[in-house]
């Protein structure tokens, strides 16, 4: 089943069919990604995680992390999962980075799930939001450094550091946003779009290069990576340079 393009009730049979599908039902995350406006454009905060931390250790992230309870607590009655997923990612952005987000300034972008058998099973809203004023201040425990960067001088880090910098969903954020010149010009382009669904597909083609199949790739309802057809799938074998693919434009329009 391909997931939904809809907002709503849509999104919650959705994810009830992956809780029934997933060995371990996905848990809620958010993610903001926080835009500036610079001298050269737009630019977006990056933070790296703890180079000695056993999961993700040295990855550049956006600020995130898990819904917590207390999120699910002071969200709105009756229980609103788009709310919860707003507070934790206010939440996460002031833990990691010190910055204080209004959390009616966080707009719907996209939402990411793993493959079913995927070890981390996390469900994750990403927003966009205009970044406050403040200095970032990281805890200098899960996280270690910061920067604020152009989303193509982060990808072009990346493939310089050998595709080590990202994973998959802020490598593909990335070269969502890098169209934009200005904060007030993506948020309003996001505001007028639907959030875009990515629930992960794993495939390797018979000339042996992985890919990660999304909805609407020819390949994504058979998993067959080699079937001629539409892409939308992200080729990232190791050692190898990454290389999205999409029939459409992608992005925001």
């Amino acid at each position: 089943m391909s997931p939904p393009s809809r907002r709503g009730a849509h999104y919650e049979r959705w994810l009830a069919d992956r809780v029934q599908q997933a060995v371990q039902p996905p848990v809620p995350a958010a993610t903001a990604v926080l835009l500036r406006q610079a001298a050269g454009g737009l630019q977006t905060l990056l933070l790296r995680r703890n180079p000695d931390l056993p999961v993700m250790g040295g990855v550049w992230v956006f600020p995130g992390g898990r819904v917590d309870p207390q999120d699910r607590d002071a969200a709105d009655e009756p229980y609103d999962p788009y709310e919860a997923a707003r507070l934790a990612a206010v939440r996460e952005t002031a833990e990691e980075a010190g910055l204080r987000l209004e959390r009616r300034s966080l707009v719907r972008f996209s939402h990411w799930a793993p493959p079913p058998d995927f070890d981390h099973q996390l469900a994750t809203w990403f927003f966009l939001a205009p970044a406050p004023t403040q200095a970032v201040q990281v805890d200098g425990r899960e996280i270690s450094e910061h920067a604020w960067l152009s989303p193509a001088e982060a990808i072009r880090r990346h493939f310089a550091a050998g595709s080590t910098w990202f994973l998959p969903p802020t490598f593909v954020t990335l070269h969502d946003i890098q169209g934009f010149t200005t904060v007030d010009g993506a948020l309003a382009a996001a505001k007028r779009r639907q959030p875009t669904f990515y629930d992960t597909r794993l495939a390797t083609t018979t000339d042996g290069q992985e890919v990660t199949l999304w909805g609407g790739d020819a390949g994504y309802e058979s998993g067959d990576p080699d079937l001629p057809g539409p892409r939308h799938r992200l080729c990232a074998s190791e050692g190898q340079p990454w290389r999205l693919e999409r029939s459409d434009a992608g992005g925001l329009t």
